[in-house]
């Protein structure tokens, strides 16, 4: 499960964990301190925790704040923090700390937490696609009797258990050629190559037909450009010929 903490008083945040039978939280903030806030500074949050019987672990090497790399294949996030974490997604300091997330959770009921209380504004969002990766499903804590289930982010692809999200039209798609005719698709190439028009396939035939007339002699195809240029003006003729005098 995850959790945003929000600006909830700390008595109403605790009886929501308990609502939810949560026995351990997970603190995948980088910054672990509210100033607006400071009964979620991880000192006070883990003593309050710690009164209620509810264990406290603070993951930073989850926390996001992350900078994306110059050669980011996760550009299908326009937001910058967001693409930032995508890369951190394919480190193995990331595969290190999940491991340890999955193991704290099979010990005890836990649950993520992170200050942003809509699940799809936080990174979290994005920790929890890469929980599905490894096929284990995620629920987020709305409110006291409410959780929705994680559903995976709709441009995300999973390679071999890590998540990426890439731009829509950035790998080619093969397709297997046709009788005749061979025909390579690239996905959205407008948006891949803008001010240029789509070249969605060419035939093999045509190729066949042009290698034919250059065997058998015969000079390729000409095309014929018709001339557009302006004609010059006739002349008139001048206006003592037109009149009887």
């Amino acid at each position: 499960m995850t959790i945003g903490h929000s600006t909830r008083p700390i008595g109403a945040f605790i009886e929501l964990l308990q609502q939810h039978e949560v026995e351990r939280l997970v603190d995948i903030r980088t910054i672990p301190g509210s100033r607006r806030n400071p009964q979620f500074n991880s000192e006070a949050l883990a003593k309050s925790l710690e009164r209620e019987g509810v264990a406290y672990v603070h993951l930073k090497e989850l926390g996001g704040l992350r900078h994306p790399r110059r050669d980011s294949i996760n550009t299908g996030w326009r937001n910058p923090s967001f693409r930032g974490y995508g890369d951190y997604m394919q480190t193995t300091e990331f595969e290190k700390a999940l491991g340890l997330l999955l193991r704290l959770c099979g010990e005890n009921r836990c649950a993520v937490m992170c200050a942003e209380a809509v699940p799809w504004r936080c990174h979290r969002s994005l920790l929890a696609d890469a929980l599905l990766a490894r096929g284990i499903p995620v629920e987020h804590i709305l409110s006291g009797n409410r959780r929705e289930v994680h559903n995976l982010t709709p441009f995300a692809r999973i390679q071999h258990e890590r998540v990426v999200y890439p731009q829509a039209g950035e790998v080619a798609r093969r397709k297997k050629p046709a009788a005749g005719q061979a025909e390579l698709e690239f996905a959205n190439s407008e948006a891949a190559m803008p001010g240029k028009k789509r070249r969605t396939k060419f035939t093999a035939a045509k190729e066949a037909r042009r290698r034919a007339r250059l065997a058998a002699g015969t000079p390729p195809m000409e095309r014929v450009i018709p001339d557009r240029r302006r004609k010059p003006p006739k002349h008139k003729k001048p206006l003592e010929d037109l009149l009887e005098i």
